[in-house]
């Protein structure tokens, strides 16, 4: 029996993802329950920052930190609305800073279609994991944020930018060519990012996940209306837990939720 707060889990890029759920006291390999039973059951809530038992808003935090926290600012979540390169505070100018002026990646992923998104340089291949992308190419690098938003906004006019979760689980690979995707991005980005696109060749990243049996028709579990569950654990991708009856379980959407684990 294990307990927890529910974190997003931490991944491993080898032949298949590693996926490992991070408690406090316990770190468990989620690759190696394939297979087994696992039972599920919600005893109550934990914020991620402020570890009150209050009920989670948002991205496992609780109203008020969720409205107070800089990283949960709408830049995080729009890019192009970054103001750290001209000094301008949203929340803490400080962590807006810290995140904001460092590298970002402008990207191709194919995870329910091709879609443009963005990170952190440091991110890179975990972003992408994290959305269940079957592969992935960078289009270009570069010194903020902001550049990498309004670069995203001007591509979505022609790529998608969400991943259609259901299809996302469903899908196993993919045959379309994300070199050459890459360069038709770069006649459509903005003036202002020419200057940092170079003649380099980047290579198309594929990433294979530990799933034994695909959904044919996902269904999600909300676990606070159901209050438990048990299935027989058959793949993991993305944040998704994949069970046999075609259950799956988001782990991300679910943080700051406190669970009981108990493997058969």
């Amino acid at each position: 029996m294990f307990k927890g707060v529910l974190r997003k889990m931490k991944v491993e890029l080898s032949d298949k993802v590693n996926y490992y759920l991070d408690f406090k006291n316990d770190f468990l390999h989620m690759n190696s329950f394939l297979g087994k039973k696992i039972k599920l059951k919600h005893v109550g809530y934990e914020c991620l920052n402020c570890q009150s038992s209050e009920m989670i808003y948002r991205q496992g935090f609780c109203k008020s930190c969720f409205f107070e926290m800089p990283s949960t600012a709408e830049w995080i979540m729009k890019p192009e609305l970054s103001k750290a390169h001209l000094d301008i505070e949203e929340r803490d100018l400080e962590y807006e800073k810290q995140v904001q002026l460092k590298p970002h990646i402008l990207y191709l992923a194919f995870s329910s279609s091709v879609k443009v998104g963005v990170t952190r340089k440091t991110q890179v291949p975990f972003r992408w994991i994290d959305q269940g992308a079957v592969k992935a190419i960078q289009i270009v690098e570069l010194p903020n944020r902001y550049l990498a938003g309004i670069s995203e906004v001007e591509l979505k006019k022609h790529y998608a930018d969400k991943t259609n979760w259901r299809e996302m689980l469903k899908i196993g690979s993919s045959n379309v060519d994300l070199k050459e995707e890459r360069l038709k991005c770069l006649n459509l980005v903005p003036n202002e990012i020419l200057s940092y696109i170079n003649n380099n060749e980047f290579s198309t990243l594929n990433i294979n996940y530990p799933v034994i049996s695909s959904p044919t028709k996902p269904q999600s579990l909300n676990i606070v209306k159901e209050e438990k569950f048990e299935g027989e654990l058959v793949g993991v991708k993305g944040q998704y837990l994949i069970f046999k009856d075609d259950t799956v379980f988001n782990i991300r959407s679910n943080e700051g939720l406190v669970l009981d684990l108990n493997f058969t």
